[in-house]
Formats: C-alpha cells, sequence, structure tokens
C-alpha cells in the first residue's frame, strides 16, 4: 500500500533526528522557555514547532516546493520577513525576566511564553524548517513513495520531531533552578537572544 522500504523509513527517522534535535531558532527558543516558563508552559509552543512542521512537509508533498523554486520572489520575500521576526525574538529572549519583565510587571502584564499558533506560525519564516523540508523531499522521499507513502514519511519527521524539541524544552526547565541564582538567568537569556541573532546571519551566508 505505502510502497515503502526499511531502508527509506530508516533513513527518514534518522534524517529528522539529526535536524530536529541539532541546535537552531527552534530548539534555541523552547530552551530559553523551558528556563523563564517551565516545561508545562512551554507545551504549546513545541507542539506548535512539530505540527507547523508537518503541515509545511503536507504542503511541500502537495506542490508546495514546485511552487516556491518556480516563483523565488516568494522565497526572498519570506527571507526577509523570516530574519525580521528571528531579530524580534532574538531581542524578546534577550530581555527575557531581564528589564522586559521589570517594565511589564510595572505595566500590570505578565510574560507569557509562545503560544500553540505562534510557534506553528514562525516555521514558516525559520530558515531552518526550509532546509529540513527541502533536503527531505530531495533525498529522502522515494520516487515511487505514492501519496499514502509520502504523508507516512511526513508524519514520521513530525513523530521524530517532537521529543527532539521537547528535549530542549525539558532541558531549559531542568536547567531553571541553577540559572535562579545571581545575573546567571539574565547571562542566560543574554546568550540565547544573541545565538537567535547569529541565526539570521547563518540563513543569509548559508
Amino acid at each position: 500500500m505505502f510502497d515503502l522500504t526499511l531502508s527509506a523509513l530508516t533513513a527518514t527517522a534518522l534524517f529528522a533526528l539529526a535536524t530536529s534535535i541539532t541546535p537552531g531558532p527552534n530548539n534555541t527558543m523552547l530552551l530559553a522557555s523551558g528556563v523563564n516558563f517551565g516545561f508545562r508552559r512551554t507545551l504549546p509552543h513545541l507542539l506548535g514547532v512539530s505540527v507547523g512542521l508537518l503541515v509545511i512537509l503536507l504542503l511541500a508533498s502537495a506542490g508546495l516546493k514546485q511552487w516556491m523554486v518556480a516563483h523565488p520572489q516568494w522565497h526572498e520575500a519570506m527571507k526577509w520577513l523570516g530574519s525580521a521576526y528571528l531579530l524580534y525574538l532574538a531581542w524578546r529572549v534577550a530581555t527575557s525576566h531581564s528589564g522586559a519583565v521589570a517594565a511589564a510587571s510595572e505595566s500590570g502584564k505578565t510574560p507569557r511564553p509562545l503560544g500553540f499558533w505562534g510557534a506553528a506560525a514562525f516555521q514558516w519564516v525559520n530558515p531552518k524548517v526550509w532546509v529540513m523540508v527541502l533536503g527531505f523531499f530531495s533525498a529522502y522521499v522515494p520516487t515511487g513513495a505514492g501519496v499514502a507513502g509520502v504523508v507516512l514519511l511526513c508524519l514520521l519527521f513530525s513523530a521524530v520531531n517532537l521529543p527532539c524539541v521537547g528535549a530542549w524544552a525539558l532541558a531549559g526547565d531542568r536547567l531553571s533552578r541553577w540559572l535562579t541564582e545571581g545575573q546567571r538567568r539574565l547571562w542566560f537569556n543574554r546568550s540565547m537572544g544573541a545565538l537567535l541573532a547569529l541565526s539570521v546571519w547563518g540563513a543569509w551566508v548559508g
């Protein structure tokens, strides 16, 4: 029915593991969110990452990839939009539980983690996600997989992605206690913000 071999499934799972567990904008943000808000409050964020990725994978299998290749101006526009949004998120992370929190407390507003829909929408402008998606369809989807087979591979990719990104949020949650002493959390957030900002540069030179 699916016209897939065990080697195709294994290759997809390994590619998903390698690309999902390594550092990138999503994992940097999830690590910072786990530190500042805890694992439970970060759950909608990490679910939005994997579901957003799945939607893009399914749309790419339906022809989005070919459309993007035929209309490079849209890819360029998304790259600019993604860069601007990443810089905004970098500032947001860098100021989490520091000056921004003090200002929020004075205004009566409580800082909140990125939600499900925000995380899902972010995948559209995340440079690493597009590298993952294009690499996946170029090298890991067999030519004769069929519609059902491609959908199965997309589901497998997203299923592997979820625990990988979840591990970063959980690591942040576990790291949170150690970062409560002195200025550790302040400098952690600034470092995560700097890494996100650097990822913008990496997207343009890569």
